[in-house]
């Protein structure tokens, strides 16, 4: 198979992205391995997408199917085990369910599904493909002919090295204790108001062209009303979520379940919902600006 582009769905305006209409794609060859993508968006700021090994799958590189891209990524794991290498550094590292493996632009990777379960990995990538970040970037990579799995530098001085290992990972690893965590309410900064339990969101990573994180809401929870100044996407994890849009003219409210997703354009207004009972979950990418746009 030879490298070809991943489709790339975009939206006019701010869209619910049900599981069932997602785009479909197939990438890889037999050096690379073959993968199944579920593509939310690929618009002109973010690209989310979903991709899928089965128990003992994995994917590396060949020459048509470059795994190094000049964007910063977030690699969710949604269900499975994912043991994660850069084969050009060494460096291997195992992410379990609800745990992430974060890595900027110019990083050899490789994944295997490491379980006796299916694997599927929620992928934020930013700047996206139409920026010509991905494929067509790789392309013109040197590509890697010779790799190793694994830091044999540190042997015979492990653990005392692992400051050192540290400062040189080219792979993030973050579970939920790592996250920058915030609070936040529709009233929360309302000192004449008595506020509603606040929404936490926990920031896994946030550079100048990437923010993600998760939030999660308790049943009867709603969040601030936010706007940010980049395209955001979404991903409910578990539960149900209704998403508000204040300004929208026509259908405003939305309801989105396990595998849905949804997309908001720069400067749109939006408030999430947990109206049902039992506790949800989404997880967002925001690029480039997770700040509110200048007024």
């Amino acid at each position: 198979m030879a490298y070809q582009p991943s489709p790339r769905p975009t939206f006019d305006g701010p869209a619910p992205i049900p599981y069932e209409q997602v785009t479909r794609h197939l990438w890889g060859d037999d050096a690379a391995g073959r993968v199944a993508d579920w593509i939310y968006v690929s618009s002109n700021d973010i690209h989310q997408l979903v991709f899928g090994l089965p128990a003992g799958g994995w994917f590396r590189h060949s020459d048509q199917f470059r795994t190094i891209f000049a964007a910063d990524e977030l690699l969710y794991v949604v269900q499975g085990m994912m043991a994660i290498a850069n084969p050009e550094t060494g460096e291997v590292h195992r992410v379990r369910t609800g745990e992430a493996a974060f890595f900027r632009q110019d990083t050899w990777h490789h994944c295997y599904s490491y379980g006796p379960e299916p694997l599927r990995v929620l992928e934020i990538f930013a700047p996206p493909p139409s920026q010509g970040t991905s494929g067509a970037y790789a392309q013109t990579q040197p590509l890697l002919t010779e790799f190793k799995y694994g830091e044999d530098q540190y042997l015979g001085r492990w653990p005392q090295a692992a400051a050192e290992a540290s400062a040189a990972r080219t792979i993030t690893v973050l579970r939920e204790e790592d996250a920058l965590w915030q609070l936040e309410g529709p009233d929360l900064l309302d000192l004449t108001a008595s506020p509603h339990l606040p929404v936490m969101i926990g920031i896994l990573a946030s550079t100048e062209q990437l923010t993600a994180g998760f939030i999660d809401l308790l049943p009867g929870q709603r969040s601030a009303v936010q706007r940010h100044d980049g395209e955001e996407s979404l991903y409910v994890l578990e539960g149900m979520v209704n998403v508000y849009l204040p300004e929208q003219e026509g259908p405003s409210w939305f309801e989105l379940k396990p595998g849905d997703g949804f997309y908001l354009p720069r400067g749109a207004a939006h408030q999430y919902h947990n109206i049902h009972g039992d506790p949800a979950r989404l997880i967002f990418g925001v690029a480039p600006n997770y700040q509110p746009p200048p007024e």
